[in-house]
């Protein structure tokens, strides 16, 4: 019933869409992907991965001068995991992406309520994940100000995981739901400020996870705090963007973080109208500790980490939480190939940045190959990536070198179609 209820508030606001500027678009997203190699080494008794998943949207906002309205529904689908008239689907995917009202509350302030993507910047640290086909999503409260080249946003949630809204007493605020950085409470803060060559933002961070002692039982929170700053600057066919953040506190079970850190720089150049350059840096510190209570090992959190590190996912996609951190140097070339097409070329060498118990940093090189055309309505990407492990990868993974294939690469097709049903504006 669900899906029902949504449909029928769709439709709703569509009916009422010539009071206020309404519009309706979706997204229909197949991506078919070959992994031998893909976020790990893969041993060469194991079979490659072939598979096609689907992501379908639909997208509905509603606009007055008193508020914005936002629900975007979603399921994500792998061909063939339903078995024939299943009446329901397997993985119960289906499942509201964003429901969201921003009111407005005057003189530049506003307050955003409900499920949402946040991102800021380069979506290091807070960004929409938007490769994966399920996304990435808050559910926050902001209150937000914005006037001429300056904005603040400060951020609160607060989560829980039971069902019955009627038992808070009697359940209490346990949260039981941990993995991936998953938090029980948020507040950060947020400002940025631009000028015509330059931009810089600051933000300040703090997560809370939920503890639990060795019975089961809630054992308070263990808060994460993350504060830096991102800037950036462009003039004529040259651009910078840096990033410098720093992690203190616990993370989830009393793990206390101290000397976390997180450095990058970004170089870019317009070679002509045809190429354009990057060369880049990034630094993320990895753990020295010998024990298991403390790390000096810092994780980007909840930023779009697909878009850094190389695109086949070997790291902080799931994985290298608290590891030997990274030293990564990379090179990229996009070519406009005309007619709506392009081709990216981007090449990463990995080391640690701390030595792996065998003394070894070196892990190896990536490279990654994007070609993207956009058609009359829609658009084609195809992805092929290949990594050339060094010895030091595959003790990191686990996999031992005369074990592994003896080739790691990942090819992958995406076509994305986003319709628009309806467009109105306000009477």
């Amino acid at each position: 019933m669900k899906k029902q209820y949504l449909l029928i508030t769709l439709l709703f606001l569509a009916a009422n869409s010539i009071y206020a500027q309404f519009t309706l678009d979706g997204q229909f997203r197949p991506r078919t992907e070959y992994r031998n190699g893909f976020g790990s080494i893969i041993p060469d008794a194991a079979d490659a991965g072939f598979a096609i998943s689907t992501r379908a949207r639909l997208n509905a906002k509603y606009e007055s001068e008193a508020y914005q309205f936002y629900l975007s529904i979603q399921d994500v689908m792998v061909w063939g995991e339903n078995r024939q008239i299943l009446p329901d689907d397997q993985n119960d995917s289906f499942a509201v992406f964003e429901a969201w009202a921003n009111i407005n509350l005057g003189k530049g302030w506003s307050t955003k309520l409900g499920r949402q993507s946040i991102a800021y910047d380069d979506q290091r640290i807070f960004g929409g994940l938007d490769w994966a086909q399920q996304g990435r999503n808050h559910d926050a409260g902001l209150l937000k100000y914005k006037k001429d080249k300056f904005m603040l946003d400060v951020g609160l949630a607060f989560s829980q995981d039971f069902d019955n809204p009627t038992g808070f007493q009697s359940v209490g605020t346990a949260y039981n739901t941990s993995g991936f950085f998953t938090y029980k409470t948020m507040q950060y803060l947020y400002a940025k400020q631009q000028w015509d060559k330059f931009s810089g933002s600051i933000l300040a961070l703090n997560n809370g996870f939920q503890n639990f002692d060795t019975e089961g039982a809630a054992d308070g929170v263990s808060s994460l705090q993350t504060i830096g700053t991102h800037l950036a600057y462009k003039a004529g066919s040259f651009s910078a963007n840096a990033n410098l953040f720093l992690q203190t506190g616990e993370r989830q079970n009393e793990v206390k973080v101290g000397g976390a850190y997180l450095l990058g720089l970004e170089l870019g150049y317009k070679a002509s109208d045809k190429v354009a350059l990057g060369l880049g840096t990034e630094v993320i510190s990895g753990n020295k500790a010998d024990t298991t209570d403390k790390t000096e090992a810092f994780f980007p959190l909840y930023g779009t980490n697909h878009k850094f590190n190389g695109f086949m996912d070997y790291f902080y996609v799931g994985n290298h939480a608290n590891s030997v951190g990274l030293f990564d140097i990379h090179a990229s070339a996009k070519f406009d190939l005309g007619k709506k097409s392009s081709l990216l070329v981007k090449v990463l060498n990995f080391s640690g940045e701390q030595e792996l118990p065998s003394g070894e940093k070196s892990l190896g090189t990536e490279i990654d190959l994007v070609f993207s055309k956009a058609f009359n309505g829609y658009g084609l990407a195809v992805g092929y990536s290949q990594m050339f492990a060094a010895d030091g990868m595959y003790e990191l993974k686990g996999v031992t070198e005369d074990l592994a294939a003896s080739s790691q690469n990942w090819a992958w097709v995406q076509l994305t179609i986003k319709p628009q049903f309806l467009n109105t504006k306000k009477e």
